[in-house]
């Protein structure tokens, strides 16, 4: 990535991304390879008016020593210096920037137990960060830079300066970093995503149901008073962020206890360092009561019994067929992309997307069916045949998507 190039990103991730301002306490996570990124969003932070900027860089490789060399118990009892840091950002203040560059098979012969254990762990112990995040208390964004390990993952067949390259090309046209001013294309994005979801929320369907040549037959009941969004969210104080850049997605959540059928996976899922590929959910009133996968099934069983909620679901995010991240034909080992390529749900803890959620508490949230749980990932649903017919509440149904792609 040349300087100038660089210099855009960091600009549109303070700006659009995490909408920096006056006052702002920043915390940015960042890999090692995303140190130029990290430094370049630093000076925008202090620019727009931060008050103080901390960066916190994380080692790939470290990560694998511990998982390897330390037992469980060890593993997950987290320190509080390391909890208190992340949980004290917490204010409408505070905004999180987490630069990814992930290793797909980082953790590949680490034993499956381990990970879940810390996962579990690491749930409770960053619960008042993930609660804020998950209610929109706080503003934060994802984007990602490339690695040696994810770009010769994505493209084996090139030497790793080759694929680096490569990846950096995909990771610009992905984020309009290849216009004139991509701010304001990303303004016109996110308006086009959020019209289409008025679109969808005016319908005020009951259910979605998807059906698909993999064998998906899945009913996804809505909750009561839910809404469609995407691209630009809303703190509880009122001031836009967006979490995910890049964004092809409009999302909501589903009544955690009106999921019925089977669902297929259309793509391999990365998850903490493995891979877990073709693979296929039951629901039965919501619960995941059986599943299996061709590779990585400890490492799905690990997720799916991680907590009660993680039996269930947590979201429904459409993206058609044709977006401009499938338009690059690349599968990118990296939920951040491959879920912008495609339909998704997500098993887990739920984004309160409900008229009126702040107003609630989470006893009145779980009786509209909004689903509590220490995790979320996302899974992508999508194909080139998928139809999604919405339904309302006198019975009718409407097409949503058609061949893959919206038809309202």
């Amino acid at each position: 990535m040349n300087q100038t190039l660089l210099k855009k990103y960091a600009k549109l991730v303070t700006v659009t991304g995490a909408n920096v301002g006056k006052g702002d306490d920043v915390l940015i996570n960042s890999s090692l390879e995303g140190a130029p990124l990290a430094r370049l969003i630093c000076e925008q932070c202090y620019k727009r008016g931060a008050r103080r900027v901390y960066v916190n860089y994380n080692d790939r490789k470290i990560s694998r020593l511990k998982f390897i060399n330390e037992d469980v118990d060890t593993l997950t009892d987290i320190p509080s210096f390391v909890s208190d840091m992340k949980n004290s950002y917490d204010t409408k203040h505070s905004v999180v920037i987490q630069i990814l560059s992930e290793d797909p098979k980082l953790y590949d012969g680490v034993d499956p137990r381990k990970l879940s254990e810390y996962s579990k762990a690491a749930d409770k112990a960053f619960k008042r960060y993930f609660d804020c995040a998950t209610a929109n208390k706080i503003r934060w964004t994802l984007c990602a830079v490339p690695c040696e390990e994810w770009a010769t993952s994505v493209f084996p067949d090139e030497k790793p300066r080759a694929a680096i390259a490569k990846l950096w090309d995909m990771i610009v046209k992905s984020m309009r970093l290849d216009v004139r001013n991509s701010i304001k294309a990303w303004k016109e994005h996110q308006d086009a995503l959020l019209e289409r979801s008025a679109r969808i929320n005016a319908q005020k369907f009951v259910a979605l149901h998807y059906v698909n040549s993999l064998g998906t037959d899945l009913t996804v009941g809505l909750p009561n008073g839910y809404y469609f969004t995407g691209a630009r969210e809303k703190t509880t104080y009122g001031k836009s962020f967006c979490a995910n850049m890049p964004t092809e997605e409009i999302f909501s959540l589903p009544d955690r206890n009106k999921v019925d059928g089977v669902v297929y996976a259309s793509m391999p899922l990365v998850h903490d360092g493995n891979i877990i590929d073709k693979f296929w959910l039951k629901f039965s009133q919501g619960k995941i009561v059986d599943f299996g996968a061709k590779q990585g099934e400890e490492i799905l069983k690990g997720i799916i019994e991680s907590d009660d909620g993680s039996r269930y679901l947590g979201e429904v995010a459409l993206v058609q067929y044709d977006s401009p991240i499938r338009s690059l034909e690349t599968l990118f080992f990296n939920t951040l992309f491959d879920e912008n390529a495609s339909c998704h749900l997500a098993i887990g803890r739920a984004y309160p997307l409900i008229e009126g959620a702040d107003k609630m508490t989470d006893e009145q949230l779980a009786a509209r069916g909004v689903n509590f749980s220490g995790v979320h990932v996302d899974f992508m649903i999508g194909t080139r045949d998928l139809s999604i017919v919405g339904i309302k509440e006198d019975g009718s149904e409407v097409p949503v998507f058609k061949q893959g792609n919206f038809a309202i």
